[in-house]
């Protein structure tokens, strides 16, 4: 296991509070760049020359923008042609691959490290042996294999600086820096920015000491929300539904230490009723353009019961994600983030994905999180709808040139159906085979069947690896008729190791039940 430990800068622009972020150590060599010394028990800031952000972590717009020498076509009337590397190897980064394969500027993906999904789809040529934290290995890869643009798929690169290197070497990588990461990296540095630039967000308070969190829960009762403040794979959120619960979460984070370091300050957290929502839009520094609506599952079981997971299903459009509410999501929530971000001496440069709960009182979006990356099951519903050139948007957004771009979808529906392994989010076995998925691919038409957790043993099988492994995504002229797609091809997996939700969907259509465990 990699050990971790935590970086403390400060904002140009104080927000009254020190930000922590997370690192591997395995990626110290990153920080050389930025004049960054490594302790056991904090990274900090050398240069006596620099008080803030913008003197010593340049933002990746900044070298984006100035290592471009020509203007972008987002409607790819040029005839220019790159090299795509996608960090990453789970679903998220297939669905990428996949989309990136298909744009007309797109001459080849390469993924760092991929999966046997994505190697034996054809979608992209895996690259298992790159250090996607050695910034120095990514860089002299890129520049060896040709490489136009890097996307980088999990949040962990992105807030180990990889693109702060990449950017300040001159490559364009659609991803923000590590300080922008900060978004994602901490939750109590969000719940900041939101305060000082009045971004709707539930009421909550933040916490080093068990017992004064607990004295607080205490106060405002049940439910609550109780939230390790760091990076903690999808698993670091307890709804609460007792006060035994909730002092239980707590001591998990801030006494056990069960999330480690990500854990060592918590965020306790209003409940707020209503229904939960995907949004995503594309960022360039200043300017943002909405992505399609996504509906995600994050409970494990039917009926949304059951522990957190990092999503078993999702859909998009949402309907509940009226054209008139995504206009306020817009106008309340993502355009004083983006100006936020920027007043701050740190301009973000990637995909925002906000996690919203519309709420039942008023019907009006409250901001519950943000990632800084596409979301994962999100992300399939949206690449195998997407129809314009994702190389050139993407670029676009590297280069500052987003403003006036609009991006073209399929009509009708999409929807993925995560299969995962007997016993997530807890332990799970290994190793288990796979059977059947090409077979599952051809059932009905507009399936794709994403990896997000698959090898090969040693007779060239597919076995599982992960919790979550599949994703069966399906298009159809609506709603209903992708869930029927998705689940025929669930069906026809073999997989006795794994199991999924049989209810995805279930917000905005009648319910039908799948029939296979």
């Amino acid at each position: 296991m990699s050990c971790t430990t935590t970086f403390n800068v400060g904002f140009s622009k104080p927000l009254g509070f020190r930000n922590n972020f997370t690192f591997h150590k395995s990626s110290t060599h990153l920080l050389k760049t930025f004049n960054l010394s490594f302790t056991d028990h904090s990274f900090s800031l050398c240069n006596s020359h620099s008080s803030s952000f913008r003197s010593v972590l340049n933002c990746v717009a900044q070298s984006s923008e100035q290592s471009a020498s020509v203007g972008v076509d987002t409607k790819n009337n040029s005839k220019e042609k790159v090299v795509v590397l996608v960090i990453g190897g789970g679903g998220r980064e297939h669905a990428l691959c996949y989309a990136l394969q298909r744009s007309p500027s797109c001459e080849s993906v390469l993924c760092a490290p991929g999966n046997a999904g994505i190697a034996s789809s054809g979608n992209a040529t895996c690259i298992s042996e790159l250090d996607v934290y050695d910034g120095a290995a990514v860089e002299s890869f890129c520049r060896e294999r040709g490489v136009g643009l890097v996307v980088v798929g999990p949040e962990a690169p992105l807030v180990a600086g990889l693109s702060n290197y990449l950017g300040k070497a001159g490559i364009p990588t659609f991803g923000p820096s590590a300080e922008a990461a900060a978004l994602e990296g901490s939750k109590n540095f969000m719940k900041h920015l939101c305060d000082k630039y009045n971004i709707p967000t539930a009421k909550y308070k933040t916490f080093t000491d068990p017992s004064a969190a607990k004295q607080y829960i205490q106060e405002e009762g049940v439910p609550i929300v109780v939230k390790a403040d760091g990076l903690a794979a999808g698993k670091g959120v307890t709804v609460a539904m007792t006060l035994e619960e909730a002092y239980e979460a707590v001591d998990s984070m801030l006494v056990k230490g069960d999330f480690g370091s990500a854990g060592c300050r918590v965020i306790v957290e209003e409940f707020l009723e209503g229904e939960e929502v995907s949004f995503f839009a594309l960022v360039d520094g200043e300017n943002a353009i909405p992505l399609e609506s996504a509906q995600d599952h994050k409970r494990v079981g039917d009926g949304d019961t059951g522990p957190n997971t990092g999503g078993m299903g999702a859909y998009s459009p949402a309907p509940i994600l009226t054209k008139e509410l995504q206009s306020i999501v817009m106008d309340s929530i993502i355009m004083p983030t983006v100006k936020g971000m920027s007043a701050e001496g740190c301009k973000f440069i990637g995909v925002l994905y906000a996690g919203l709960m519309i709420e039942k009182k008023s019907g009006m979006p409250k901001l519950i999180e943000y990632n800084v990356r596409f979301g994962d099951p999100e992300c399939q519903v949206l690449m195998v709808r997407l129809e314009s050139d994702l190389v050139q948007v993407l670029l676009a957004a590297c280069r500052g040139e987003l403003s006036g771009v609009s991006l073209d979808w399929s009509p009708g529906s999409a929807m993925v159906v995560v299969m995962a392994s007997k016993g997530y989010p807890g332990s799970y076995e290994k190793g288990t085979i796979i059977e059947n998925l090409e077979e599952a691919e051809l059932v009905a038409p507009g399936i794709k069947i994403f990896h997000a957790g698959t090898a090969f043993d040693s007779e060239g099988r597919f076995i599982a690896t992960g919790g979550r492994v599949l994703g069966a995504t399906a298009k159809g002229n609506d709603l209903e008729e992708a869930r029927d797609r998705a689940y025929q091809a669930v069906e026809n997996v073999k997989w006795p190791g794994g199991f999924y939700r049989r209810d995805i969907g279930w917000r905005a259509l009648p319910q039908k039940h799948a029939t296979k465990v």
